[in-house]
């Protein structure tokens, strides 16, 4: 049986690859920052554990891996979900604990959640980490240094890990989201068609147009792809950064 922990799964993108995993009979373990997500997406699914932490806080990590230790008794896949968009201004603008933050939540986050579930993983004789990156990282984002920044680490963390951790059976990869079909998008293009008095789709074709294929991609997508790359279906992939996307040309 998979015994699978999976970050900033209160809600959204998260929750969606928890749910997979959960339905498909795994143990499943989530966190999240926000409380009321996680007590929810635990009342929707028996059986399910949690806990409320910030993955930014080296303390808080340790406190979900003695509740992975005692939901789960051990690891088989780790997924790292969780992030921040972080500040948007110029570099020079930037507040420095605003990059500190966002730099120890999508990147410092991942490695420490990395550093506790490796021992787990190898002594399971292998397993996988999906760690979420964005495709910003490829088409550049203007005025949002901090984000980028950490998602390039992301990589970077990935790329390393997949080459130290391969002759131990553990395959590391990363997912490059592009625009996601989720509350938060509609969010966005809802405010910002009654701040311009231009219609919902309009805005939204605006985000579409630098999308290869112009569309957005649903919670079930990312569910299917970080199903099959730790499955024994792509027992053979890892170090790869995979976008799911459509194609993310560019953005503004």
């Amino acid at each position: 049986m998979e015994r699978v922990l999976v970050t900033g799964a209160g809600d959204s993108v998260g929750r969606a690859i928890a749910e997979r995993f959960f339905n498909n009979g795994a143990k499943v373990h989530i966190c999240d920052i926000r409380g009321a997500a996680v007590e929810e997406t635990l009342a929707q699914n028996a059986g399910m554990s949690g806990s409320v932490i910030d993955v930014g806080i080296r303390t808080d990590v340790d406190k979900l891996f003695k509740d992975v230790m005692n939901s789960l008794t051990g690891l088989t896949i780790l997924v790292n979900v969780v992030g921040m968009a972080g500040p948007r201004a110029a570099i020079e603008d930037i507040d420095e604990d605003e990059w500190d933050k966002t730099i120890a939540v999508n990147l410092s986050g991942m490695f420490y959640c990395m550093k506790r579930a490796i021992p787990m993983l190898k002594s399971n004789g292998g397993g996988s980490i999906v760690n979420f990156s964005t495709c910003s990282t490829r088409t550049g984002n203007p005025y949002r240094a901090p984000y980028i920044a950490s998602k390039a680490g992301v990589e970077g963390l990935t790329k390393n890990a997949a080459r130290e951790l391969g002759p131990f059976g553990i395959r590391c990869n990363a997912i490059l989201p592009g625009i996601i079909n989720n509350e938060r998008f509609h969010f966005i293009v809802q405010r910002n068609a009654e701040a311009t008095g231009r219609s919902f789709e309009e805005i939204e074709n605006d985000y579409l147009k630098y999308v290869s294929l112009r569309c957005k991609i649903e919670l079930s997508e990312f569910a299917d792809l970080v199903e099959f790359i730790t499955s024994d279906a792509g027992k053979k992939i890892t170090g790869e950064l995979m976008a799911l996307s459509g194609n993310m040309e560019w953005e503004e």
